[in-house]
């Protein structure tokens, strides 16, 4: 085997994104919310981005005013100091300064100073971030944590104990014991002084079963679920509930139930529809996740980014950005002349500047964000206008790259420009992307989009006979009906996307 050195010139192009550009594309794919999370952290760790308060110039020709809110994080550092007084025309001592805060910035940016705040709250002030961090929701215990502390207070010996402390490790968020105990005696097969058998981790299981609460907690399966909290409600509930039917169905009927094959069960129990529409009914008391009773699942808000109202007197829709829920913000004037001054240290200038810039590619970055979300929008506006008049069963196809072509810019543009952006309109609250979709043509020659498909598909469901639903088939032929050719198959995807069940699960069974 030979090994070989050379030199080699090679000629190729490559294409690289600037710092600036990529931020560009990063600012302009958040939503508001997450916009405004991303200004809160940039003021904190820019000193030379400010938040224009109301009734401050938002200009920054002003370059020795001296009351932006970065003057009062900088104020804030002389006191925690104390040694020096810190000034923007002393650069040694703003040196040091700027070096300390690297060094403690998790201090800098979590301490505050008591006299500074009993001052501010004795003259009859608010602090805004103070206000803000004591309104914000503690957070609360995992259901791990909740479970363990539960268990903690049975009165069963030290090895079940500590194997109860397993099992609960392997509960998920539904609350269900999800993994089999073969696994879990694999896995655990050193616990220090416990004898891990299938009987023992039966007999624990069984005890965390009746322990835990609410009931159904640490149950193999949805089927085992029910059938706990059945047990518990048999004992707390009404006697005269049927419970014992509701019992009978599940253990011996779960799958007939879930497929609602109820003329098969009322064969087979000798029931009548109405005592099985009874009991059915009174499924609804029992909960398939137990778990979630303990640690909801946390909703995000949804707030738009666009608002469109009607105007009456253009006959147009009109949209406006939601941009009044985003802080003004401005480069701060004495940092900015620190930049230029010539007197000051080198390395704090290069700092300083440094800063500077970022600031301005932020404000930069937003404005665009603004300008590009406001152009898109207009054209939808304009393109999707029998959506706003009629409703979503007239959307259009508006491809991505139309819209591109048609205010020249990049498709990619286009696609970060509507990601995870919400319109509020006369029609509800609309993701902003639900108007860019392919679609077909009608028999009459109108183009209508795949999004007004499901729309007209949702209507025709709602619409039926519950006693006899329609069949796919059937769902195919009456859009036919209306002009929209489509096969079966596509309309098994179609429902399958909006959660409508089969026919047979729409099926409601009279007596």
């Amino acid at each position: 085997m030979r090994f070989e050195t050379g030199q080699h010139m090679k000629l190729g192009q490559q294409m690289k994104l600037a710092p600036r550009m990529i931020q560009s594309m990063e600012i302009l794919q958040l939503s508001v919310l997450a916009l405004q999370e991303r200004i809160e952290q940039e003021l904190e760790s820019n000193v030379a981005l400010e938040q224009v308060e109301p009734g401050q110039r938002s200009d920054s020709d002003s370059p020795d005013a001296d009351d932006g809110p970065n003057e009062d994080r900088l104020d804030r550092r002389e006191l925690v100091v104390g040694d020096s007084d810190v000034t923007g025309s002393d650069a040694d001592d703003f040196e040091r300064l700027s070096a300390f805060e690297s060094n403690y910035r998790e201090a800098f940016d979590n301490t505050y100073s008591s006299e500074r705040y009993s001052a501010a709250r004795q003259n009859g002030e608010r602090d805004r971030k103070m206000d803000a961090m004591a309104n914000i929701a503690a957070r609360g215990e995992s259901l791990t944590d909740q479970l363990l502390h539960q268990w903690n207070f049975t009165d069963v010996d030290d090895d079940t104990r500590a194997i109860g402390e397993r099992l609960i490790g392997y509960v998920n968020d539904d609350g269900l014991l999800d993994t089999d105990l073969d696994t879990i005696i694999e896995q655990n097969r050193s616990i220090p002084g416990v004898d891990l058998t299938r009987e023992s981790l039966e007999r624990t299981l069984h005890e965390l079963q009746r322990s835990l609460e609410p009931a159904g907690i640490a149950a193999r399966d949805q089927r085992e679920c029910l059938l706990l909290q059945v047990e518990s409600l048999e004992r707390e509930d009404d006697a005269s509930a049927p419970w014992s039917t509701v019992r009978r169905l599940i253990e011996d009927h779960f799958d007939d139930l879930l497929e609602n094959r109820l003329p098969r069960i009322a064969r087979e129990t000798q029931l009548t529809m109405t005592e099985i529409q009874d009991a059915i009914a009174l499924m609804r008391k029992l909960n398939l996740s137990p778990g979630r009773n303990l640690v909801p699942d946390s909703v995000a808000p949804i707030i738009p980014d666009v608002l469109v109202e009607y105007d009456e007197q253009s006959d147009q829709y009109v949209a406006a950005l939601t941009d009044g829920l985003l802080p003004t913000l401005r480069i701060s004037p004495r940092y900015e002349k620190m930049a230029r001054d010539k007197e000051v240290d080198p390395d704090t200038r290069e700092f300083v500047a440094k800063n500077v810039r970022n600031a301005t590619w932020l404000i930069d970055s937003i404005n665009q964000r603004q300008n590009t979300l406001l152009r898109v929008v207009n054209v939808v506006l304009s393109r999707q206008r029998e959506f706003f008049d009629h409703g979503p069963q007239h959307l259009k196809p508006l491809p991505m790259v139309d819209v591109a072509d048609q205010l020249g810019i990049h498709v990619g543009t286009v696609s970060r420009a509507v990601a995870e952006k919400w319109m509020q309109t006369p029609r509800g609250m609309v993701p902003l992307r639900r108007f860019f979709s392919g679609g077909t043509e009608t028999d009459s020659g109108e183009d209508v989009s795949w999004e007004a498909v499901k729309a007209m598909l949702r209507e025709i469901v709602e619409a039926e006979d519950k006693s006899k639903p329609l069949s796919d088939e059937a769902i195919a032929t009456e859009l036919r009906e209306k002009g929209i050719d489509i096969a079966r198959r596509t309309v098994v995807k179609y429902r399958q996307q909006l959660g409508i069940p089969p026919a047979r699960r729409r099926r409601i069974y009279a007596d």
